[in-house]
């Protein structure tokens, strides 16, 4: 069999109809929009009929919208563009679970006087919200808290914690890199004020992404010099990214009964069947409130390394936890604050799936896992007898 990709959650194929919506920007209709002249001003309209693809999935008005690089900008923007708007504020609300970018970003200003609180969440991955709510006070500027986990799939409820944040005057930022395209939005009923998502998560290209900016919400310009994107985000637009992003975004309207139907049948089959066929293995995370694609499964007494260089060598590709942190042999800091035993933790592999991936697939791992954690424990000198 060929390569068999069930790590989604790192990355997606790029879909055929965004490609060739692409192709002509390159070496055709590559006019800059800024340009006073027609061929330049083709461009414009092509960004504006993907701001509107967007805004139709995301369930906002096209002006909300700000095009960027991808969901390390969005994030950035928004926690630092967020604090520069409100330099009285000093404190900032996150989780022990959020992606690098979020975290790392997060922690840096804790270099520069601010205070940072990271949430708990209990085994299952969820939050208390009345932690939350307790930590809520005149000096807090910002919540970010990511709508789901890129490692476990739990889903936060994000409207409540919204409504509980915005309530009390302060700004609510989620990461929703891994949702969209996998379960409906509507920003126009949310009380979200900043949301971050990236192209590369929904079959649209890398390098491009989307900062949601409800209507009223202050926000300092992380990027600054020209005019572009209503004087938000400065830079020649990346045209032929932001149409790809525009059509993966319609794509991804059409397709997510799929994503809640096939795509989760697929993930339920692969995931009973490892779980009845490998002895000592566990689902991580709340398996009731997560996205239709993940399963994050811990292998007790093996290597999640050895169990992913063994799965390569079949053309199966998953991921030991987020693709950002998978250089290092630490195991992942979601499980470790779901307290997730270390025997565990290190042999946790995550399999995320798409609306390409196939029955055959699915059967083919099946059929090729469980030999890799018998062969592996019979390697592995912490397994008892």
């Amino acid at each position: 069999m060929d390569t068999v990709y069930f790590d989604n959650n790192a990355t997606t194929k790029v879909a055929e109809e965004v490609l060739e919506e692409m192709k002509p920007l390159f070496c055709q209709l590559y006019g800059n929009p800024s340009s006073m002249h027609t061929f330049g001003g083709q461009m414009g309209r092509k960004i504006r009929q993907a701001r509107q693809q967007a805004a139709h999935l995301l369930g906002c008005e096209p002006a909300e919208i700000i095009f960027t690089s991808g969901g390390t900008e969005s994030d950035n923007t928004s926690i630092k563009g967020t604090l520069a708007a409100a330099p009285n504020k000093r404190k900032v609300i996150t989780t022990r679970v959020e992606h690098p970018a979020v975290l790392a970003a997060c922690r840096d200003l804790e270099n520069h006087g601010y205070t940072v609180v990271e949430l708990a969440v209990d085994k299952e991955g969820r939050l208390d919200l009345a932690e939350l709510e307790e930590l809520l006070d005149d000096d807090t500027a910002l919540v970010t808290i990511m709508y789901a986990n890129n490692e476990t799939g739990v889903i936060f409820p994000i409207d409540k914690i919204a409504e509980l944040v915005t309530g009390k005057g302060i700004v609510f930022h989620t990461d929703a890199v891994q949702v969209i395209g996998k379960i409906p939005l509507n920003l126009s009923k949310s009380n979200i004020d900043l949301l971050s998502l990236s192209a590369h998560k929904l079959h649209g290209p890398k390098g491009v992404g989307i900062l949601y900016v409800r209507k009223g919400t202050r926000l300092t310009p992380f990027m600054v010099g020209g005019h572009q994107e209503a004087g938000k985000r400065a830079g020649t637009e990346n045209v032929p990214g932001i149409v790809g992003l525009g059509k993966a975004c319609e794509l991804a309207a059409q397709n997510l009964e799929e994503e809640n139907s096939k795509v989760k049948y697929l993930r339920d089959k692969l995931e009973d069947a490892l779980l009845k066929k490998c002895p000592g293995s566990r689902v991580n995370g709340d398996r009731e409130n997560r996205l239709p694609n993940t399963s994050n499964i811990s292998f007790e007494y093996v290597e999640g390394e050895a169990i992913l260089l063994m799965l390569d060598k079949f053309g199966i590709c998953a991921s030991s936890g987020s693709a950002c942190t998978s250089g290092s042999l630490e195991p992942s800091h979601v499980l470790r604050a779901m307290g997730v035993p270390f025997t565990s933790a290190h042999g946790s592999i995550r399999f995320s799936l798409s609306r390409y991936n196939t029955e055959a697939e699915v059967d083919y791992t099946i059929e090729k896992m469980p030999p890799i954690i018998n062969r592996l424990r019979e390697l592995s000198p912490f397994v008892a007898g």
